[in-house]
């Protein structure tokens, strides 16, 4: 590979990541190459199967791409299929991402992906692995790491996967440290997204878009949410925005020129959104309270 120098970072250390640090099982020392990410960066893992399809790799890029013009630092495995896509679509807009690895950082696995690890490390992302330089990529090593990729972020997404998979192993053990799980639908009868389906029915978030995560997540402004709103929607969502006042139905059907009726199902579709909120019979908009750290 390259010349960047294989570093470690410790558990005691400041610098170790917080969001894995407070996981049940936190690897004592990682080892990494690149810019270790600052331990309150805010990281979405992206996962799914090898054998993904085209169109399943296609979403995974395009995802990865959004989020990471959000400021947002993409992990995943490094592995064929979804990961890999993932990853690539960080780099393909600038991008940070972390690649977990499941054997020692003295080289690349899969081979195929040493160029695309090269392109993270160029862009200041980083190579992470629990595992001493010269350990190898054996089995039981890619079901641990997945802890790793699952720690490290505020929330999972699983663009495509079987019923065997490893990011069903990612996304159960994301639920169970407290971390959101979005899943991408495919076919109901496409094979490789029956554990995608499952992981739906379990309760995992559906998300057929990154506004939708980001909405989720309350990362999304006001301003993205209402790409999704019609003329009404919008129209009422910037009189609310406008006051600091929770405002009745007749308020806004007098300054709207909207009917009762109409004012009122267009705030149900608000409400269900999540972008509005009720208080006493009154509405106003629902002050997002995170935003995101552009690192």
């Amino acid at each position: 590979m390259n010349d960047f120098q294989i570093k470690t970072v410790s558990l005691k250390d400041d610098s170790y990541p917080r969001l894995l640090r407070e996981t049940k099982d936190p690897p004592r020392t990682l080892f990494y190459r690149g810019i270790l990410p600052d331990p309150d960066s805010m990281m979405i893992a992206i996962v799914g199967t090898r054998k993904a399809t085209e169109e399943g790799k296609m979403v995974a890029r395009e995802m990865a791409g959004a989020l990471s013009k959000k400021g947002i630092t993409i992990v995943s495995g490094l592995a064929l299929g979804i990961d890999g896509a993932a990853h690539a679509g960080a780099v393909d807009v600038g991008g940070k991402t972390v690649a977990v690895l499941a054997n020692g950082l003295h080289s690349v696995y899969p081979v195929a992906h040493e160029k695309l690890a090269e392109r993270i490390l160029g862009l200041g992302g980083c190579l992470f692995s629990e595992y001493e330089p010269g350990e190898p990529p054996l089995a039981y090593k890619f079901l641990e790491r997945n802890r790793i990729v699952a720690g490290l972020s505020i929330a999972t997404v699983v663009v495509e996967t079987p019923r065997r998979s490893g990011a069903l192993l990612t996304a159960r053990l994301a639920a169970e440290e407290g971390r959101e799980v979005f899943v991408v639908p495919g076919g109901a009868r496409n094979r490789n997204y029956e554990g995608s389906h499952l992981l739906i029915r379990s309760g995992a978030r559906l998300a057929f878009d990154t506004l939708q995560i980001l909405e989720d997540l309350d990362l999304a402004r006001p301003e993205e949410l209402q790409l999704n709103f019609d003329d009404d929607e919008r129209r009422i969502l910037k009189i609310l925005a406008e006051t600091t006042e929770f405002v009745t139905i007749d308020k806004l059907s007098e300054i709207t020129h909207l009917e009762t009726n109409i004012v009122n199902q267009k705030l149900t579709s608000l409400l269900f959104s999540g972008s509005v909120a009720e208080i006493g019979g009154r509405f106003g908009i629902k002050r997002q309270e995170n935003e995101i750290s552009h690192r």
